[in-house]
């Protein structure tokens, strides 16, 4: 079924949670892992403006769908990184914007020259930046909506549970539209097959790779998809990535979560 852009956008909304009981946190509080794996969560949304910004210096910014789309998705990620850092600060851990601000000053030039990489490979590719653009989102918001379903079955705090559940759901949209627009596009473009291959395989991280420190990482990823159980979640994951066009085969997440030293101890696929 395709993707109606119109009505994501005008569907597009803030992520319910006035009918959290926050006051259940003071009482009842998260464990200290949870509350570090919910920052990173919290980070990685609010920097949605950063890949925001990367996006406009490429091809993908011309498309008229795809603009609308990033547009709403913007919004509704720093609404989810609104609701987290509520959670967070009933915690006394506090998330504000110039945290953030200063945090893409620590990262300096790689910060600086994201914009410029993204410019000069979308100029080198062409209109065939878009359906890579594409692909990586839907592998990047896979890999968030599962890491919201993974926290709530770990930590099934009965006010965190039901946020978390609420956002995967916002994420399961974005999922639609990345996988729908990938698709698309690489059905279509044999060169946009062969360079979106070429940087899933060689080039993509789990989301949050690029802003936080490697120790976070793979603390975090560990944390969530850790053992039998967190290794299936994954592969399903990669089994997603695989069905689209020019991409059988591949199973990036399990490979990047084996080179940060999980399932050690499991075979590989």
């Amino acid at each position: 079924m395709a993707f109606d852009i119109d009505t994501f956008a005008e569907t597009s909304e803030a992520v319910g949670w006035s009918d959290i009981d926050l006051d259940a946190f003071r009482t009842d509080p998260l464990s200290e892992t949870s509350l570090r794996a919910l920052r990173y969560m919290c980070d990685v949304e609010y920097h949605t403006v950063c890949y925001l910004r990367d996006m406009l210096v490429t091809p993908s910014h011309g498309d008229g769908e795809v603009s609308t789309f990033m547009t709403m998705w913007n919004r509704e990620e720093y609404w989810h990184g609104e609701a987290l850092a509520a959670v967070l600060g009933v915690h006394g851990v506090t998330v504000e914007y110039d945290q953030l601000k200063a945090s893409r000053v620590k990262l300096g030039w790689r910060d600086r020259i994201d914009p410029i990489k993204q410019s000069i490979y979308g100029n080198i590719v062409g209109k065939d930046f878009v359906a890579t653009h594409m692909s990586w989102g839907s592998v990047n918001e896979r890999g968030a909506a599962a890491a919201y379903r993974r926290l709530a079955k770990l930590e099934p705090h009965p006010a965190l549970a039901p946020l978390l559940k609420r956002i995967a759901a916002q994420e399961s949209r974005h999922i639609a539209f990345y996988t729908t627009q990938a698709t698309k596009r690489l059905e279509e473009s044999r060169l946009a097959r062969m360079f979106t291959r070429f940087a899933l395989s060689n080039v993509w991280g789990p989301v949050g790779s690029t802003i936080e420190p490697e120790e976070e990482v793979r603390f975090v990823m560990g944390f969530l998809f850790d053992g039998e159980e967190g290794l299936r979640e994954v592969r399903k994951m990669d089994e997603a990535i695989a069905k689209m066009p020019g991409m059988e085969g591949l199973s990036v997440v399990e490979k990047a979560f084996r080179a940060r030293g999980l399932y050690t101890d499991l075979a590989a696929a």
